[in-house]
């Protein structure tokens, strides 16, 4: 009893009888829909069913379209396309062409779209002294690329922390979410220098009320190399301990040979320079020089 739509495909055939077709009718029904669409520039949703060479098979209510690889996002893509499959997905058509049967259609284009309209919306708020919530997307030697939605930044590593640092890795991770604030932006070329470390108060404005000459510190082992050790005071000052301040009577050729990376020790702070932001300390000034009393 139920009443359907069907395509007459042949009529009076040799048993005199007129052959339909139901499935002809629906996609037919969906091919008029989908050219709609297509000179709209309208969205359609498909369905990926399979995996073919160079991209994906996709449904369109009946029709079958495929879907480039190069068309699934607008970043190469590293994710296995199996993820997309039995899901339905937003689409623009590309191409169609009825008579051979052929829809090619684009998943990257939406995306694109989404992300242009983001980077206007970003863009026309934008300043300098501006902080933006971002996620890392690269890092490497001279910093970190930060995708703010659809425009990236840079940090570089001298404005991700107060305490030097020799590689961003040390400190920041792939994917995470970070607020950065914009410290140059270029509307011409719409390149956007980024700083992390500028979120939180310069530390040493306020060092003198957090070490003080001649007092003793506790501190971690950072680094090692041959010109002596950089202890970690705290989370924003790092402290040097040269050489020839390791011991009285030993004549050490490499810290390495006494100390070990992450061990916890105490200094004694040497000097404060701020011009150069360094802290000088040292280890054997926390006992009594052995020579003065030499011969006695």
């Amino acid at each position: 009893g139920d009443t359907v739509n069907v395509y007459i495909d042949r009529i009076d055939s040799k048993n005199g009888e007129t052959k339909l077709s139901r499935e002809k009718a629906i996609k037919q029904t969906s091919w008029k829909k989908l050219q709609v669409s297509f000179e709209t520039g309208k969205t359609v949703v498909g369905i990926p069913f399979s995996r073919v060479k160079g991209g994906l098979t996709v449904d369109l209510e009946g029709v079958i379209a495929f879907l480039p690889g190069s068309q699934i996002d607008s970043r190469p893509l590293f994710k296995d396309t199996k993820e997309f499959l039995n899901k339905p997905i937003d689409l623009v058509i590309l191409k169609m062409d009825k008579l051979r049967g052929n829809i090619v259609v684009s998943r990257k284009a939406i995306i694109e779209k989404e992300l242009q309209e983001k980077r206007e919306e970003l863009l026309s708020t934008i300043k300098e002294g501006s902080v933006i919530k971002g996620k890392i997307k690269n890092i490497t030697d001279y910093g970190a690329f930060i995708d703010l939605g659809g425009i990236d930044g840079l940090v570089h590593v001298t404005d991700i922390s107060w305490k030097k640092i020799n590689h961003p890795s040390e400190i920041l991770s792939l994917g995470k979410e970070i607020d950065v604030k914009v410290l140059k932006f270029d509307e011409e070329n719409i390149r956007l220098s980024l700083g992390i470390k500028q979120l939180t108060d310069d530390p040493w404005e306020n060092i003198d009320e957090e070490f003080k000459v001649n007092e003793k510190y506790p501190g971690k082992i950072v680094n090692l190399n041959d010109n002596g050790i950089i202890i970690s005071l705290n989370e924003n000052f790092d402290g040097f301990v040269h050489l020839q301040d390791l011991s009285w009577s030993k004549k050490i050729s490499h810290p390495s040979k006494i100390f070990k990376h992450d061990q916890l020790i105490d200094v004694k702070l040497l000097e404060i320079d701020q011009e150069k932001r360094r802290i000088t300390c040292g280890i054997k000034q926390l006992e009594k020089n052995p020579w003065e009393n030499i011969l006695n």
